[in-house]
């Protein structure tokens, strides 16, 4: 048992057998697809990361639960330090795969369940967070990665859950019995659900007090009968399965819908079962820590921008040109903004009656506005700064056809000195990180809204303080 090599990791997702449909076909053997297999690589990067020996400090640490050294993908922070920590690794792996990992989701779960349980139980005398211990002892000393189920479907969105005209439309129980309970649903944008071992699932909402059979949380297999992954479309993803045209030669993201079509889960693997008031706890938890992964991720993939612009300035031979210069500046201080906004939320982290640490919620959300517009921003700029040929390059097969790619080489050809090859494959690495759907749309959505974002801070901010502030400065006493 214990830590995971990369090769481990793989290994042990061929021992999984899920239910997967993709493009209208039922998929078999999923970790050989060549579209999921890349997304499951950007997985496996977080093992191979952390077996290297000068990165074990930051990726590998005891676990105070089983005093055994544990990744930290499955360890809820129990100080500032890992706190830190999260945004670091997460920074390093998004530089290393230039993509999403999807392996941040899960750590975002337990995190989340290691508060929440605690005080529900405080308050219920139940024993949800002793169900949850014990899973989290299975993750760590497995070194398994896991997915959030968060993101219900939701149907008519001016309605609460149990006033839907279709009931499923959240994820609900449907059954209670003796050794468990059976629910039915489905959670969408799912990413990289065919790269991990463990579905978590938590509500997506705040709930009433009607919505007691949408109020649970639970972790179930990614093989667990019933359950149904369909992959999702995204822009660019047939080039994988073709094996042309791909940009980024190792890793990718993929995010496919799960249907929980009436799933069973033992009572140990049950974290809430119908306390409705705690449901917002999990949410602004959940949405707080993800929001705050997403600093440390997207600041990793504009440094794979940022490399990626500044490449194509030597091959184009517009490196010497100021006004370039500029736009990559602006590239990198979008990033350092991101991480130093996640790093502060992270050392502004509170202990929680259960002992677990908890982020500043103010700044991981205000990070996750910025990103969401400067993401696009960074994008942009590295497509001005690369040129034209990012929309529409010609394909591989035109380069290797024996009639005209001799020709196309020759018109492509930039900096003498750079092979033309060099100066194509940036283009498309480019095109990948500017038009990947599944993962450029994740800036803007990954995490919730950015109105999500916005009541969140409102929410969280000591308003009053900062008008007793403007009191006093006025000379004005209440």
């Amino acid at each position: 048992m214990g830590l995971k090599t990369k090769e481990e990791y793989i290994e042990s997702l061929r021992a999984l057998k899920p239910t997967v449909y993709m493009f209208g076909e039922k998929i078999t053997n999923v970790v050989d697809n060549p579209r999921i297999r890349a997304g499951i690589e950007a997985t496996g990067a977080t093992y191979e990361l952390a077996s290297m020996p000068e990165n074990k400090d930051l990726f590998v640490t005891i676990s105070p639960l089983i005093n055994e050294p544990v990744s930290r993908f499955t360890l809820p922070p129990a100080s500032i330090t890992d706190l830190v920590a999260r945004v670091k690794i997460n920074r390093k792996v998004a530089n290393y795969v230039g993509t999403c990992h999807q392996r941040c989701t899960g750590l975002d779960c337990l995190s989340t369940l290691a508060i929440v349980t605690y005080d529900i139980d405080k308050k219920y005398g139940t024993h949800y967070n002793e169900n949850f211990l014990e899973f989290l002892k299975h993750m760590q000393k497995n070194d398994l990665t896991g997915n959030a189920g968060v993101t219900d479907v939701k149907g008519d969105r001016s309605l609460a859950p149990h006033e839907q005209v279709d009931k499923d439309m959240f994820l609900r129980i449907v059954e209670k019995r003796e050794d468990g309970i059976v629910v039915r649903g489905a959670k969408s944008h799912q990413t990289g659900s065919l790269s991990s071992h463990e579905i978590i699932v938590l509500p997506t909402r705040a709930m009433g007090k009607n919505d007691g059979d949408y109020a649970v949380a639970f972790a179930i297999p990614a093989d667990s009968p019933g359950l149904i992954h369909v992959v999702g479309r995204s822009s660019l993803d047939k080039r994988e399965l073709d094996g042309y045209d791909c940009g980024n030669m190792y890793y990718s993201k993929y995010c496919p819908t799960l249907i929980f079509n009436d799933v069973f889960v033992p009572w140990n693997r049950v974290f809430m079962c119908g306390e409705t008031e705690f449901a917002v706890d999990m949410v602004v938890k959940f949405s707080s820590f993800h929001r705050q992964s997403h600093g440390g991720c997207k600041s990793g993939k504009i440094d794979c921008m940022t490399g990626a612009a500044l490449t194509m300035m030597d091959y184009n031979g517009t490196a010497k040109l100021s006004h370039l210069k500029q736009k990559v500046i602006d590239m990198i201080h979008r990033a350092e903004t991101l991480y130093g906004c996640c790093l502060a939320s992270s050392y502004e982290g509170k202990q929680q009656p259960s002992g677990n640490y908890f982020i500043d919620t103010v700044l991981a959300n205000a990070s996750k506005i910025h990103e969401g517009k400067e993401m696009a921003e960074a994008t942009r700029l590295m497509i001005d700064i690369a040129g034209g040929f990012v929309a529409d390059l010609p394909s591989d097969r035109d380069f290797e056809n024996p009639e005209i790619g001799g020709l196309l080489k020759k018109y492509l050809k930039g900096v003498d000195s750079v092979p033309v090859e060099n100066r194509i494959r940036m283009f498309r690495l480019v095109e990948k990180m500017a038009l990947e759907s599944a993962d450029t749309i994740s800036d803007i959505h990954g995490g919730g809204s950015a109105e999500a974002h916005r009541v969140t801070i409102f929410r969280e901010t000591d308003t009053e303080s900062k008008k007793k502030a403007a009191k006093r400065l006025a000379g004005i006493k209440d």
